[in-house]
């Protein structure tokens, strides 16, 4: 079941890179974002009554979190409450998803190579609602895009078929992919300039993060 979750977040993932790219309608990535978000809330409930595993109370706070992201970034395009608190929140959950990487080092190092990605997409978050440099949502449009299968679809899809791999190299190699999905994200960012992304009347998109698969 977390793993279908995951799959869940990899397209809720890609829809909300679209969105900021200003390619689909924000309040569909919102209502998407919204019910990915409620259902990973419960999910988050549920690992955490279950207690006694090795492991469950991290793997429960980053679905919360997850859940928490999703729910808040739905309800702030709807409500349209202006996002500052959302950056802000991200910022916080970007600290707590390297702390969450290093936790997971030692015994998944490919979790802890996605937690880090994911940080950097807090991070932008971050630096785009709360630091207002919205100049960064190009760049972060493309990031989601591009790093919403390698970081959320192709790790479910791994999961559920119970191939998750434990190597330190698959871990590196992760690492490298990634490196160079941002360097390309970066690449496409800068042959559109923010202001081409949408009209100078269209409210910022908020985009939403996957969550991490019960270990």
């Amino acid at each position: 079941m977390p793993y279908v979750c995951l799959l869940l977040s990899g397209a809720a993932l890609l829809v909300n890179g679209l969105a900021t790219l200003g390619h689909l309608p924000r309040r569909d990535a919102a209502v998407l974002g919204l019910v990915v978000g409620i259902v990973q809330l419960v999910l988050g409930v549920v690992v955490l009554s279950l207690g006694g595993a090795a492991g469950t109370a991290p793997t429960a706070a980053g679905i919360l979190l997850f859940g928490l992201t999703y729910a808040y970034a739905g309800l702030d395009i709807l409500l349209g409450l202006g996002a500052k608190g959302l950056g802000w929140f991200c910022g916080m959950v970007a600290f707590v998803a390297v702390l969450l990487a290093f936790f997971w080092l030692p015994a998944d190092p490919l979790l802890a190579v996605l937690w880090l990605a994911w940080a950097v997409l807090w991070g932008l978050m971050f630096a785009s609602l709360a630091c207002g440099r919205s100049g960064l949502d190009p760049f972060m449009g493309w990031a989601l895009v591009l790093a919403s299968q390698v970081t959320a679809t192709v790790p479910a899809f791994l999961g559920m078929a119970g191939l998750w791999p434990r190597s330190a190299h698959v871990a590196a190699g992760a690492a490298g992919l990634l490196g160079l999905l941002f360097l390309a994200a970066g690449v496409l960012a800068r042959r559109q300039p923010a202001g081409e992304w949408r009209a100078p009347d269209k409210p910022r998109t908020v985009a939403a993060l996957p969550r991490e698969p019960r270990r």
